[in-house]
């Protein structure tokens, strides 16, 4: 599948920025804005039961909700950070780790940009969900921040 141009950039910024992508196999295959997909392979993200390890699963998940959000802020001169998370296991992942996140609606969205605008931070909670085969192997919440340079 040929990744688009959304795609690559995300890619090529996790990777100039943040080097461990690279070593964890990050692919970003789907990039649009206000949604991303990013896989890794277990084999490179592998614990002693050759699963996906729940670290690395964590910062798959992590990098999700990061990148949907630097996407749609990626015109404004802000840093992007995780300010905490959470994330419940449901099910091993034995092939590939795929996170999915999505903004949340245009409302919430536009109120997160008021802020920003207003005060040179702002915060807001993103969802992402962890698949394998299409099912629901782990569920992250995590609140970001976006603060002007």
């Amino acid at each position: 599948m040929q990744s688009s141009p959304a795609a690559r950039e995300v890619e090529e910024f996790f990777h100039a920025q943040i080097p461990l992508t690279r070593a964890m196999g990050v692919r970003v295959v789907f990039a649009e804005p206000g949604r991303i997909a990013i896989e890794a392979p277990v084999a490179q993200n592998s614990n002693h039961l050759q699963t996906g390890f729940g670290g690395s699963i964590n910062a798959i998940a992590t990098l999700a909700g990061y990148g949907v959000l630097w996407l749609a802020l990626r015109e404004d001169p802000v840093h992007v950070v995780v300010a905490e998370s959470t994330i419940r296991f449901l099910l091993p992942v034995r092939e590939t780790i795929r996170a999915t996140c999505a903004l949340p609606a245009a409302a919430e969205m536009a109120a997160f940009r008021a802020r920003l605008q207003a005060t040179g931070k702002s915060r807001i909670q993103l969802w992402v969900t962890i698949e394998e085969n299409d099912t629901a192997a782990a569920e992250f919440t995590g609140l970001f921040i976006a603060r002007r340079n």
